[in-house]
């Protein structure tokens, strides 16, 4: 054996500084995974911003009429978790978000499944999705409100427009692409109409459908704080809108800071979702 080795060996065995050394390294290696430098990353990220915006505020940097420190912010934050208005109004706005959702997804997928294996109802349907997709959808609230009223049901079908979307355009893009040898083999195997449609064309779709589905729920939550800045008294769209009216900053951001935590815990829920549905994929 080589003196190397047997010096190596005998200082592993010793437990010598050289073995620590090497250990550590190697613990160090293992600790800084690619997985978990994008998780230090995205959690020292914010916290960074939210330093340098505080420190801004006490120094006088930025005008703190406007742009309030986020310790402020936070503690008006939590004066409302207290008094539990905040709660009101996250709970309003999650089931309109929860009943939207539900009510633009479904029709969607089938839809767009449908598109994307007959060629003949998507050179039917194709040309009404494109064409009424580039209108603004906060533009289309005054007919929402004029056809559904001040309830809730008109903040139900903006989120469902909202949804609906993204989800039958991306579904139908997955479906055409799946590769027509996958078709031909469940044919000449004998698989049926809903056969093909639950084994090929939905799974092959999947990556498209979840794209589909994170966009449209982003935008859901988009619609359904202008919808309740219009015509609602509650949810975090009218609590935006009531603090903005009544000059209150702190609360107006800390609504906007409950959206963007939304957004990030649906993102969140999404990519779990997917994974699931896509064990392929996991890695």
């Amino acid at each position: 054996m080589p003196p190397a080795l047997v010096t190596d060996a005998g200082a592993a065995r010793a437990g010598t500084p050289t073995a620590t050394v090497r250990r550590a390294r190697t613990a160090g290696r293992s600790r800084l995974s690619p997985r978990g430098r994008d998780r230090v990353i995205a959690i020292a990220t914010p916290i960074v911003l939210l330093a340098v915006w505080e420190a801004a505020a006490q120094s006088g940097l930025i005008d703190a009429r406007f742009f309030p420190a986020p310790s402020s912010v936070f503690d008006q934050m939590i004066t409302l978790m207290v008094s539990g208005e905040l709660w009101v109004h996250l709970g309003a706005s999650l089931q309109r978000l929860f009943l939207g959702f539900w009510l633009g997804l479904v029709p969607a997928i089938v839809l767009g499944v449908l598109m994307g294996l007959n060629r003949s109802i998507r050179a039917a349907i194709s040309p009404l999705v494109s064409g009424t997709y580039p209108i603004p959808k906060s533009a289309l609230l005054p007919l929402i409100l004029l056809i559904f009223g001040l309830g809730e049901m008109s903040k139900i079908v903006m989120v469902a427009i909202g949804v609906f979307y993204p989800v039958v355009i991306n579904t139908m893009a997955g479906v055409v692409q799946v590769s027509s040898m996958h078709y031909d083999v469940a044919r000449n195997f004998g698989a049926g109409r809903w056969q093909v449609f639950r084994t090929v064309a939905v799974p092959g779709a999947m990556p498209s459908i979840m794209t589909g589905i994170e966009l449209g729920a982003g935008l859901g939550l988009i619609l359904i704080a202008i919808a309740e800045m219009v015509g609602a008294q509650t949810g975090l769209g009218f609590m935006i809108w009531n603090a903005w009216q009544l000059y209150s900053v702190e609360t107006m951001y800390v609504g906007l800071l409950v959206v963007a935590i939304l957004g990030f815990g649906l993102s969140i829920l999404l990519g779990a979702v997917g994974r699931l549905l896509m064990p392929w994929r996991r890695s």
